[in-house]
């Protein structure tokens, strides 16, 4: 039994059964429905995310900076279509329908994430002569070496530069060190292969836009304006998506790294399908929301006998084309960003300019403002998870749990390689103390499942002696917190924690996480939530826009940053370990150091602006709670009855 999944039985069944015994018993049945269809939702989603990264530098050979920008255009997709699931769903089908077709889409495009197609070879050739780089394995169990005269040769990096092959005979093909530049590296990729995975994430794009905007909104009509339950429910529904990330993390992470990209893919696709049964045989449940504002409109023939709900269908699914085309184009991706940012940028201040009427409402909006503006770089950095530091716990972070292997109340614990080397042979149930580099990636939702309650008790106690920072505070310990999380990194390493296989302790990656949810607990709950409040009535909307927006750039621009953070890689193997890790050390160094002086810089600020809110966090100015795009709710919240002041 891997030891990571016995943890997360203990964190689940500590943490999950009173959550499931609360929803049973005192909120509505279609509460348990919404509950479990995102939990899948999140559960596909993230255990997509978690192997992605690896699957393309090693499977398709990606360098570095191509898997990380084609990382960012996916993640930034992602984050941008959800403005139109939403606008459709409001508008003409619904939240219900609208969620059911993007859960078809989603399972539609994680089963096809299953065919890996053929991977992807690699050629070196030196003086007219070619030889085949083959490679075995994935993650830490990944060998690649260089066939030279019907023998596989390793290889290091050579001083000055180039390759340097290890235990070559004098009589061979090539010489035992080939000069940077003396040699080409080639690789023949399955083209094929490679347009199914991009038609696969155009598919989830596509269909997380139609889902991810939709189905909280239900959440919030299952109950009456006023109830007292609502806002536990959407803490509890919160719970769920957590619940889906850390499994996903744990399962096809494992399943990834160590069967098969298909079996990972795999598992997010059957994930995603179970979602959906639940959610359709869950209907009833639902209680009748989520059903479209004017059925009788979408069902009128707008175009020949096509009417208006299974246009917007075959809209969305001719709109995956585009989405196919604009994935592959990061710079494309970028342009889009650019031109969204600087027609935002100046909406708003013509918003401020002339449709506030106020000072109260401009200085509401200008805070608005620096809120956005401090959530892409929060999310910048938080989102290195999926790439660089992805990397850098595959390449450089020491993945054993256990020093050696051991035996604990009469069971084996240890890494098959730990056992091998003490001579013990496990009979019946041993403990495997392996973790993947991608069930590290449960590190952030395990943390938020025990930590989260804890913050909000922290919120409430604070809140009750008026001494609850304001959001502009909030912000910036939250920036300083993802900042340190990078420098403890970098100080650890500096502190000598590096083996002589270039590697760090998984504690000190563990500690980076541990900053990075801390800090995100007090920036993430805030921030739709803050827009909603802050924002004229009449352009909530287009600031709720503006805020997928900036989540949008911060994917983005982290997948560029992690491309600069790259190194040179033969087979989809680093070629310098140490390289790599200094590499790291440097851009974590960087990031680092401007979330902590960005978060400074927010909390000086903090004093100066507190007053620009002009009451909008008073319990009695707003209704309720809300979810940010993240899935997390307001910790302001008061009386769900209260009307919001302007």
């Amino acid at each position: 039994m891997n030891i990571v999944i016995i943890a997360g039985l203990v964190i689940t069944l500590l943490t999950g059964v009173p959550v499931l015994m609360q929803i049973l018993k005192h909120h509505p049945k279609g509460l348990i429905i919404l509950f479990f269809a995102e939990m899948w939702e999140r559960f596909s989603y993230y255990g997509m995310r978690g192997i992605l990264i690896f699957f393309l530098t090693q499977h398709f050979l990606f360098d570095d900076a191509a898997a990380s920008a084609t990382y960012g255009s996916y993640t930034s997709l992602v984050y941008l279509l959800p403005l139109l699931g939403g606008i459709m769903a409001d508008r003409y089908i619904g939240t219900r329908k609208a969620i059911a077709f993007g859960a078809v889409l989603l399972v539609a495009g994680h089963g096809m994430m299953a065919f890996e197609g053929s991977p992807a070879t690699e050629t070196l050739t030196y003086a007219g002569a070619q030889y085949e780089v083959v490679s075995e394995g994935r993650g830490a169990a990944r060998e690649v070496g260089i066939m030279i005269d019907g023998q596989r040769y390793d290889f290091t990096p050579a001083e000055g530069g180039g390759l340097a092959l290890t235990d070559l005979p004098a009589d061979a093909s090539l010489p035992q060190v080939l000069a940077e530049g003396s040699y080409e590296l080639e690789q023949t990729v399955d083209q094929n292969g490679v347009n199914v995975f991009y038609l696969a994430i155009s598919l989830i794009i596509m269909g997380v836009g139609f889902l991810k905007p939709n189905i909280s909104t239900i959440v919030g009509q299952l109950y009456q304006q006023g109830d007292p339950r609502r806002d536990s429910g959407f803490t509890l529904y919160y719970y769920g998506i957590n619940l889906g990330a850390f499994w996903a993390a744990v399962l096809c992470g494992l399943l990834g790294q160590t069967v098969g990209w298909w079996a990972g893919f795999g598992l997010a696709g059957v994930g995603m399908a179970l979602g959906l049964v639940v959610f359709v045989l869950g209907k009833p449940l639902l209680q009748g929301n989520g059903e479209p504002p004017n059925p009788e409109l979408i069902k009128r023939p707008l175009l020949g006998p096509i009417n208006r709900e299974w246009l917007i269908y075959i809209s969305a699914i001719l709109g995956v084309g585009i989405v196919w085309f604009m994935v592959q184009r990061n710079a494309l991706v970028g342009t889009v960003l650019s031109i969204s940012t600087l027609l935002s940028l100046a909406l708003i201040a013509w918003i401020i300019a002339f449709v506030c009427k106020t000072w109260v409402q401009r200085q509401r909006m200008m805070l608005a403002v620096v809120l956005i503006f401090g959530a892409v770089v929060f999310f910048t950095l938080f989102e290195q998870a999926g790439t660089s530091l992805n990397l850098f716990a595959d390449r450089n972070v020491d993945l054993t749990i256990t020093p050696v292997a051991m035996q604990f109340l009469g069971i084996t614990i240890g890494t098959p390689a730990q056992l091998a080397e003490a001579g013990i042979t496990p009979s019946g149930f041993w403990i495997d103390a392996t973790i993947t580099a991608a069930q590290v990636q449960s590190f952030n939702a395990g943390f938020i499942l025990i930590f989260a309650p804890i913050f909000a008790a922290m919120w409430a106690w604070l809140a009750s002696r008026k001494m609850d920072p304001n959001p502009t505070m909030k912000f910036g310990l939250g920036l300083l917190q993802v900042g340190l999380g990078f420098l403890v990194v970098v100080w650890a390493a500096g502190s000598g924690m590096v083996n002589s296989a270039f590697q760090m302790p998984l504690i000190i990656l563990a500690l980076l996480y541990m900053l990075h949810t801390t800090g995100e607990l007090f920036l993430s709950p805030v921030g739709l939530s803050e827009i909603t409040k802050l924002s004229l009535p009449s352009v909530v909307s287009f600031m709720m826009a503006v805020w997928f927006l900036a989540s949008s750039i911060a994917q983005f621009v982290g997948g560029r940053i992690a491309g600069l953070m790259g190194t040179e890689t033969v087979g989809g193997q680093v070629l310098d370990p140490q390289g790599a890790l200094a590499t790291s050390l440097d851009g974590f160094g960087k990031l680092g150091w401007w979330g902590v002086g960005i978060g400074v810089g927010f909390i000086l600020i903090s004093f100066l602006i507190k007053g620009w809110s002009h009451g909008a966090n008073d319990p009695d100015n707003h209704p309720g709670p809300t979810l940010t795009d993240r899935g997390q709710e307001d910790g302001n919240v008061a009386r769900p009855g209260a009307s919001t002041a302007g």
